[in-house]
């Protein structure tokens, strides 16, 4: 359906990029594959993902355990067409154009597995409806 000009492009952020943002990043990735480009970033990054985020993610057989997490940039912003907030507030640029989702969610921050489980089970959901609306597989 989309050229790759017309392939959309969703940038992730939170403020750690260690947990719902990567979440977010790994399910759009394995879901959607080549039809939409990914980014994730935080706007005061940890130095590495959150080891219960990457339990979780491996018991649905995504492996996030590589990633690391990145800055926010205004340069990711202004490339992506649609930006989705996970807590960062006030400190994501804002260009005119884009689609911005705020998407209010737990912090798996500081969480063990148990309590991670359904925020990942959530962000799922989230990322099938918007793959749904921005890359869906056939046209009606």
């Amino acid at each position: 359906m989309n050229s790759p000009a017309e392939q959309p492009s969703v940038l992730f952020v939170c403020v750690h990029n260690a947990g719902r943002s990567q979440m977010a990043a790994a399910f759009l990735t394995h879901l959607a594959g080549d039809r939409v480009q990914v980014r994730s970033a935080g706007s005061a990054p940890a130095a590495t993902v959150n080891p219960a985020v990457v339990e979780a993610m491996a018991e649905v057989g995504i492996d996030v355990s590589a990633e690391v997490p990145k800055v926010l940039t205004t340069e990711a912003v202004r490339a992506s067409d649609v930006v989705i907030t996970m807590g960062c507030g006030d400190t994501c640029p804002v260009f005119p154009g884009k689609r911005y989702l705020d998407w209010t969610l737990q912090d798996p921050a500081g969480q063990g597995v148990d309590a991670v489980r359904p925020i990942r089970d959530e962000i799922e959901k989230r990322i099938r409806v918007l793959i749904d609306e921005i890359a869906p597989t056939s046209r009606a």
